[in-house]
């Protein structure tokens, strides 16, 4: 079934994006928060600059007190400056670059809106930016692409880090033990009600990927290489193996993460 966005929990409304591709999914996911009866609300990742999302996004906002980015790809990223000076707010954003206003956002900040409070996670690995929110009135994290609604995320090497997206996958998984958290919300796809068990998934996959690559690379150095592997042929050579089942359009996006797995093997 396709994704088409909608109301969540009694804080949410998702507007997808008209950008569906390859990378995006279904499109990108902006975020609407609002406490009940409360008249401001809070824009997660206004997303690309096309005016028909731009005037989605305002009818399901009304005014708006903040526009907050978990990371700064340009399909979250794109409009919020735009959407903010049309909205007459600031963007909050982890770096300064893609900020409106003197406000930033680190680990540990809560953002206090009438009512409604979103504490921020630094949960870099996609991108050294990543930030993820939690919603503690809804048991829900929105993730941007840190986890998405269908498939696996890319960590965007060299930006992203594999150790950092480990670690945070690990620490979204204590909170969601820990049950202070039971839904993700992401930055692209479907709703994901089962918080837990997407991140064991996560976890699962991503140490079954570094396990594929360390084999992959085990097996093309026992190849007969009259000159050896050249270090920038090897991760596209491991791309072919570890991917084949894989749609070589993809591979690119995966190359991005088996460079991020070499680079973590070789500081391991």
């Amino acid at each position: 079934m396709s994704w088409v966005g909608g109301s969540f929990g009694e804080r949410a409304e998702c507007v997808l994006a008209p950008n569906a591709d390859m990378m995006t999914l279904d499109g990108t996911n902006t975020w609407v928060l609002r406490e009940p009866d409360a008249r401001r609300s809070v824009v997660i990742d206004p997303g690309p600059s096309i005016m028909s999302h731009l005037d989605a996004i305002e009818a399901a906002s009304g005014p708006v007190a903040a526009v907050l980015l978990t990371h700064h790809h340009h399909d979250h990223s794109e409009a919020a400056r735009e959407f903010a000076e049309r909205m007459g707010c600031g963007v909050r954003a982890l770096d300064p670059a893609y900020q409106l206003g003197s406000e930033g956002l680190g680990d540990g900040d809560v953002v206090a809106v009438d009512g409604l409070e979103v504490h921020v996670i630094a949960t870099p690995g996609h991108t050294a930016d990543s930030l993820s929110f939690l919603v503690p009135a809804e048991g829900a994290v929105l993730t941007g692409d840190t986890v998405l609604g269908r498939g696996t995320t890319v960590v965007a090497h060299p930006d992203g880090r594999l150790g950092a997206y480990l670690d945070s996958l690990d620490r979204l998984h204590r909170l969601a033990a820990e049950h202070e958290l039971t839904a993700i919300w992401p930055g692209h796809g479907p709703v994901i009600d089962d918080a837990l068990a997407a991140l064991d998934f996560y976890i699962a996959h991503r140490r079954e990927r570094l396990a594929q690559v360390e084999a992959a690379v085990a097996t093309l150095a026992a190849r007969p290489h009259p000159e050896g592997v050249a270090a920038d042929d090897l991760p596209r050579q491991v791309v072919e193996i570890v991917y084949a089942d894989v749609d070589p359009v993809l591979w690119g996006a995966a190359e991005l993460s088996v460079r991020a797995q070499l680079a973590y093997l070789a500081a391991t």
